[in-house]
């Protein structure tokens, strides 16, 4: 084809046609409506780079006719699709109108029914309101009739009568007034929307003269047969049974106040028998009291009743004022007698109190309580105390203060206690302070027969396994059970078991506090006088501790464990023997016994305290004091330990280090070391074995007290030579070693080290990250030192390398054990100082 046909088809971009563009949007919709993988519907479409698909050699122009007559063949199939679209929308148009407008006509019919069923509905509304008309009205007159008929008949009832209540009631025939009295009451409740009239108002007034007549005749009757002239022979008669049940219809305020008067009346004999003066007043004849009630009780029931009604409920009602006056007559009395009253005086006179009103609760139900409000009132548990004799019962070998102990069950699973409990017994409530007194003198006299036997016995034998001491799995190589807890331990939390018990069923409120009080005060003296005082004496710190648990009443007890802490480490000291490490673990399981259990003691005086109390029980600072008892006793095994270790250190510090010649086996300090650590640990850990994460601790506590010790003595190693640093860092190696397999080391059990640790004292990291991380900084100076000095500066930059954490001083040290001393050391000191400004230069500019 020629050039000039060539330039008719391959068009340049500058002259393609500009074809119609839409929105994104449009775009996407017409994506989704009419996919399509035509070039000629893509957004994107060039018509240049289209062509040239279509042509994209000279060769291929040879089928251009064939192309342009497929593009007509296209064009053409389109318009006639655009056409007949076109024409379907103008067919469409004419379609909708025709649609609207027969809809519109069905509309206007369907509004035609719809207004032609109305006017139905109410032509037949009409019709049934003239049917029913003259029955609505029949209906209405109906019940006018019935409420007129009913209305004449209760009024001839009324003035009926009205009239023969009247003459029955001049001739106290009160059997035959009840059911015309009921019967009119009741009708007059049907006049009360009539009482404008004055006839039914002169009826109700009559009404109420006659019930007023008799509530003063029947008072009358009862005063003349109670305490008139003929009172001692009086008997119950029928006529005043029946005025009972009148005095039921009449107002509720004559019933009340003649109860209250009768009552009165029966309790006279008690109250003058009772007087404070008399003898039968004080507490140790409180039974007569009791005694007189029930005998008076069974006079009154025998004699009188069957005349008054049972729901009066007359002798509970006669047993709750004898009640009242007796908790104010002992209320008053012991205020003026106090200092007569003594603990078993007084828990003689509560277990008596605490029978009769459990006699009485079994006896009666409580209905007049609720009546008279009274059930509101706040109720004292009192109980019948179960042992006064706290002594008794000896020592338990369980927990004495789990859910499902002895007593502690048995008061759990009481019933509710009834309203009749603390009726009296609640005025001894002031007074409970005389029973904590008495179990502060006789915790006193306990903590005193705990120190004679400490005295006595000069070295602990060991007792049977603790309530804690659970064997470890893993030692079975030796067969031990462990350290056990003291025998005194075990005596004090059972006694502090019978006294919650006691108490709880004496009162649950301010005394329940007096009682945790003294708890926290007998648990610190056991901390010091028992635990503190019972650990082994070591060299001059003897007479120091003595003045510690002489200062108690002036120096705070922790402050006092920290002092003797520090006193330990002071002066020249002697080595525990193996019984004095025994003894030291044995104090340690029987203060984490302690502790466990002081923990248990405080949840259950808070559970057993009023609910608005609990909050005012802490015991915290008494765990507190066992924790610093253990940590003591780990301290002074760690520090036992330590000074084994000493000599073997010294000795080494004072080897000639720089005339080593090569590096042969273990050094004899090393030796040493792990022979006195084979000699202690196995003790410790068999002693600790039901209280393995103290063994850990005491672990941890060594490694990082020793391995710094370890480093100081290292620095002490000056002049040092290559081959003495070598030789100290093979024996460094062999003791990181020994450390690691501290934990197990003369175990036939291989026992890898603690993977993890949560210590009282110390962060939760592992004794392997210890051990590793002291040891390396060990070697890492014994390689420092074995450098050679090429110059300065690539020294300090090795030295910071090797120990990133160590400061000037340490740098002099290692200078010291290299045989750099004076005033060569001042370009060493003055390139660290250059250096470690440079760093921290840095480190800003990186942080900025």
């Amino acid at each position: 084809m020629a050039a000039a046909d060539e330039d008719d088809y391959f068009v340049d971009e500058e002259d393609a046609i500009k074809f119609i563009t839409f929105p994104e949007e449009v775009e996407k919709a017409l994506e989704q409506v009419l996919p399509s993988t035509d070039p000629l519907d893509q957004p994107d479409f060039n018509e240049v780079d289209y062509i040239n698909s279509l042509f994209p050699t000279e060769q291929s122009l040879s089928n251009i006719d064939e192309v342009v007559n497929n593009m007509q063949t296209k064009i053409q199939s389109i318009d006639d699709e655009i056409r007949s679209v076109v024409r379907g929308q103008s067919s469409v148009g004419q379609d909708g109108r025709t649609a609207l407008e027969e809809a519109q006509r069905v509309i206007r019919q369907l509004f035609v029914h719809i207004k032609d069923i109305k006017w139905k509905a109410e032509q037949s509304e009409e019709v049934v309101r003239e049917i029913t008309r003259d029955i609505k009205q029949l209906d209405t007159a109906k019940r006018n009739l019935t409420a007129a008929i009913t209305t004449l008949n209760h009024l001839h009832m009324l003035t009926g009568g009205v009239d023969s209540l009247q003459a029955l009631t001049e001739k106290r025939q009160y059997g035959e007034i009840v059911m015309p009295l009921q019967g009119i009451m009741n009708v007059m409740e049907h006049f009360n929307n009539y009482m404008d009239i004055p006839q039914i108002r002169d009826l109700a007034d009559k009404v109420k003269q006659i019930q007023v007549q008799l509530a003063q005749q029947i008072t009358n009757d009862f005063h003349d047969a109670f305490s008139g002239p003929n009172a001692k022979h009086s008997a119950p008669s029928r006529q005043l049974a029946d005025a009972c049940r009148i005095v039921s219809i009449l107002d509720p305020k004559v019933k009340r106040e003649l109860l209250r008067w009768f009552i009165s009346l029966q309790l006279n004999e008690y109250q003058h028998l009772f007087q404070e003066n008399q003898d039968t007043a004080w507490l140790d004849k409180i039974d007569k009291r009791y005694a007189w009630l029930k005998r008076h009780l069974l006079e009154l029931e025998e004699r009188l009743g069957n005349m008054f009604p049972s729901n009066w409920e007359v002798s509970e009602r006669i047993t709750i004022e004898f009640c009242n006056i007796t908790k104010a007559e002992l209320t008053k009395l012991m205020a003026k007698r106090t200092s007569e009253l003594d603990v078993k005086l007084l828990l003689y006179a509560i277990q008596r109190t605490a029978n009769f009103e459990s006699l009485l609760a079994r006896r009666f139900t409580g209905i007049t309580l609720q009546e008279n409000g009274d059930a509101s009132q706040p109720v004292s548990s009192f109980q019948a105390p179960p042992n006064t004799n706290p002594f008794e019962d000896g020592s338990d070998s369980t927990n004495p203060f789990e859910a499902d102990s002895g007593e502690e069950s048995k008061t759990e699973q009481k019933p509710k206690p009834s309203p009749f409990h603390g009726l009296i017994g609640s005025c001894f409530d002031a007074y409970l302070y005389i029973y904590i007194e008495s179990l502060d003198r006789n915790l006193a006299d306990l903590m005193e027969r705990f120190v004679q036997d400490l005295k006595a016995s000069q070295s602990l034998q060991r007792p049977s396994a603790p309530p804690s001491s659970i064997p470890a799995a893993g030692d079975s190589e030796t067969g031990a059970s462990g350290a056990a807890v003291l025998p005194s331990c075990a005596d004090l939390f059972v006694f502090y078991r019978k006294c919650l018990v006691q108490c709880t069923q004496l009162s649950t409120g301010q005394p329940m506090l007096g009682l945790a009080r003294t708890f926290q005060k007998y648990l610190r003296e056991y901390a010091l006088k028992i635990l503190q005082n019972s650990l082994p004496k070591v060299g001059g710190s003897a007479a120091s501790l003595g003045s510690i648990t002489r200062d108690l009443s002036t120096v705070s007890i922790i402050q006092n464990l920290q002092t003797f802490q520090s006193l330990l480490k002071e002066g020249d000291v002697s080595r525990y023997s193996p019984e004095e490490q025994a003894r030291v673990c044995c104090i340690l399981t029987t203060a984490e016994y302690c502790l466990e259990t002081t923990q248990q003691l405080e949840e259950k005086l808070r559970e057993k305290v009023d609910p608005s109390l609990a909050d005012k029980i802490n015991l915290s600072q008494e765990q507190d004091i066992f924790h610093n008892v253990i940590s003591n006793c780990i301290q002074l095994l760690v520090q036992d330990l330590e000074l084994s270790c000493e000599p073997a250190l010294t000795a080494m510090s004072k080897i000639n280090w720089s005339n080593i010649e090569m590096v042969g086996d273990q050094s004899s300090f090393v030796t040493a070391i792990t022979s006195h650590l084979k000699q202690t640990v196995p003790v410790v850990r068999n002693e600790l074995v039901s209280s393995r994460k103290y063994f850990t601790q005491f672990c941890v506590k060594f490694a990082n007290s020793f391995i710094p010790k370890f480093i100081q003595h290292l620095y002490k190693c000056r002049p040092l030579s290559t081959v003495g640093a070598d030789q100290l860092l093979l024996d460094s190696h062999i003791l990181k070693t020994v450390l690691l397999d501290l934990p197990s080391i003369g175990s036939q059990v291989n026992r890898k080290a603690p993977a993890s640790l949560k210590s009282l004292t110390l962060p939760s990291d592992s004794y392997t990250k210890v051990v590793v991380k002291g040891m390396t900084k060990a070697e890492m100076v014994l390689k420092v030192v074995s450098l050679k000095v090429e110059n300065v500066r690539t020294f300090v930059e090795q030295f910071r390398k090797l120990l990133p954490e160590s400061d000037l001083q340490d740098l002099q040290r290692v200078l010291e054990m290299k045989g750099i001393r004076g005033k060569d050391q001042s370009h060493y000191v003055d390139m660290f100082r250059t250096l470690t400004a440079a760093s921290s230069r840095n480190i800003n500019a990186s942080a900025t």
